[in-house]
């Protein structure tokens, strides 16, 4: 007696990619992902695989309506693709902490080589100020991402790296740089920028940095933002969108000769 079995195969594309130095297996359904991570390749043995489940994606398309019901489609369901990425996303966030790599969302550049990241609610314009620096201080700015850093915390060391989820202007580089400083932005009338202690930048930096909801995850994110804000210097920026806002900044952290465009 014969049997037929109908199995459904999907064909999964293997994607070997290198994000903040560490080493990753991406499975996907999609090969439209290979462009996406083009400019982040491995030849490394992969520290971890990427496979989403389905019960990932339904989680991101739940965490999107939530977040976002006004913005979805009619029938409550995003594309496949975008929930994949989205759901690659989450799992390389997660799996990375184990890494001493921590995700913040924010906007980050390389001045003369050193890094400095704008945090703020969405909206509030960290695209539009690391854009001004661009603006006033051309050459010596390159954008590192311009909306999911990653920040690698080691023994005496911290570095900001670049990631291909880089926001709706696609800005970021395959690069990465000691970090200087993180700036806390707000929208103020005048222009200015003042220091804050460890105990009074902790929760900004709690807010904008990646939470886990594993008990073991959470506590090591609480780790690395401690020792995140002693190795860095924090600030809080009230701006406007005019260039002196950038001469402002970038005087408060790396002084006013540095400041000034024509050196």
């Amino acid at each position: 007696m014969g049997y037929n079995y109908s199995v459904e195969v999907i064909l999964l594309y293997d994607i070997r990619v290198e994000i903040a130095g560490v080493p990753f297996l991406i499975q996907s359904r999609f090969e439209e992902f290979r462009k996406f991570f083009r400019n982040y390749p491995s030849e490394k043995e992969p520290r971890f695989i990427i496979c989403p489940t389905d019960a990932d994606l339904e989680k991101v398309n739940e965490n999107y309506k939530r977040a976002y019901e006004a913005d979805c489609p009619s029938d409550g369901r995003l594309s496949e693709l975008f929930l994949e990425l989205n759901a690659i996303h989450g799992i390389l966030a997660e799996k990375i902490v184990s890494e001493n790599v921590l995700l913040i969302h924010g906007s980050a550049l390389s001045f003369n080589g050193e890094a400095v990241v704008f945090t703020a609610k969405s909206g509030t314009g960290k695209s539009t100020h690391a854009k001004l620096w661009r603006d006033v201080f051309g050459g010596r700015i390159v954008m590192i991402n311009d909306d999911k850093p990653f920040i690698r915390i080691e023994e005496g060391s911290v570095t900001v790296w670049g990631t291909p989820w880089n926001g709706k202007h696609h800005l970021s580089s395959n690069i990465s740089a000691p970090l200087k400083a993180i700036v806390s932005l707000k929208r103020g009338a005048v222009n200015r920028i003042d220091p804050l202690s460890p105990a009074e930048a902790f929760p900004l930096l709690m807010e904008s940095s990646y939470k886990s909801n594993d008990p073991a995850s959470a506590v090591k994110i609480i780790e690395m933002e401690k020792k995140l804000l002693n190795a860095a210097d924090y600030y809080a920026l009230r701006c406007n969108m005019d260039p002196e806002a950038a001469h402002v900044c970038c005087g408060g952290i790396f002084g006013s000769d540095a400041a000034n465009p024509k050196n």
